[in-house]
């Protein structure tokens, strides 16, 4: 990293991608704390989403200023964090929150994250959103700390290229 502190990673991407899976992994492996950004809605915002609605921007703003705050009070330890950031606005407001965030995007074309979402049992997102997440994805600009990692391997292959992108930066 390009200061002294412990890297502190926002693990993006759309639902299914890995965020969870790769975001732990790469916690431990970074030895920092890692928060899961499901945690972070406020119940109507499970709601909506078991529901099968999207949700939009007003729907998001409580619940990325709670991971703004997660970040700010980790700036100087370190940490991961997952959470979708889809919209460059989104990642806008995390950076501003604490120097240094770096952006790993999770990276696989629509029909394997499908099948993932198809395959994963008891959570709130369902697959039917899944098209919603791709459309209002906004890659990474070249002018933002981070960078896009393909989730095509095992979850430590990821984890790996993950690890390297992030102390390389």
């Amino acid at each position: 990293m390009s200061h002294n502190s412990a890297p502190l990673v926002v693990v993006m991407g759309v639902s299914a991608s890995g965020k969870t899976t790769v975001g732990q992994l790469l916690a431990q492996r970074l030895g920092v704390p890692y928060a899961e950004a499901d945690d972070f809605h406020p119940a109507a915002n499970v709601a909506k989403m078991r529901a099968g609605h999207p949700l939009d921007d007003e729907d998001r703003r409580p619940w990325l200023d709670e991971i703004a705050r997660w970040l700010t009070g980790h700036a100087g330890s370190g940490g991961v964090v997952s959470c979708s950031a889809l919209k460059r606005r989104y990642r806008d407001r995390l950076a501003s929150a604490a120097p240094y965030v770096f952006f790993l995007h999770l990276d696989g074309s629509p029909e394997l994250i499908a099948a993932r979402i198809s395959a994963r049992k008891g959570h709130f997102m369902p697959p039917g959103l899944l098209a919603t997440q791709f459309a209002d994805l906004e890659p990474l600009g070249d002018d933002e700390a981070g960078a896009a990692i393909p989730i095509d391997g095992t979850p430590q292959e990821t984890v790996a290229l993950a690890h390297t992108a992030v102390t390389a930066s």
